[in-house]
């Protein structure tokens, strides 16, 4: 089963539920992924589609944010409820210490030994893990390593 067909699937149980909040998102992501496909011209793979739906986690925690300065409690709530329904598309993230320990063997692999091999360390493991890993904690991991 696609994940088209298991957001579809979703809505249509959200319809029935008469759940609004959980209608609107699963609708605004349906959006979304047909824009992407469109720009791509060809279906998304699995990490094209964690992707799509990292970046719109990512903006909704930057509303989230920003409605939170403006005190606006009222989108900040419906921003929360998009956000925790969209975590739902996302694949568990792989544990700190197993996260740990690739970062270590891509350094030693790719010989890295200064700050600036950062970019290749990142692109080898972001193209090994993809979906698995938040790219700011991936980041903050390798530049901890590369520094000491």
């Amino acid at each position: 089963m696609s994940y088209r067909q298991d957001i579809d699937s979703l809505l249509k149980q959200a319809l029935r539920d008469r759940d609004s909040s959980r209608v609107s998102t699963l609708r605004m992501l349906l959006s979304s992924l047909q824009y992407k496909e469109i720009e791509k011209k060809q279906e998304l793979n699995q990490d094209e589609f964690h992707s799509l739906i990292k970046t719109l986690i990512k903006q909704r925690a930057e509303s989230i944010e920003l409605f939170k300065k403006g005190q606006r409690s009222d989108l900040v709530e419906k921003e929360e409820k998009e956000l925790e329904i969209l975590k739902g598309f996302v694949p568990a993230q792989m544990p700190d210490d197993e996260l740990s320990a690739e970062v270590d063997a891509a350094v030693t692999e790719l010989k890295a030994t200064s700050m600036k091999e950062m970019g290749r360390v990142m692109k080898f493991l972001m193209e090994k893990l993809g979906s698995r890993v938040d790219g700011k904690v991936l980041n903050e991991m390798v530049r901890k390593r590369l520094s000491a």
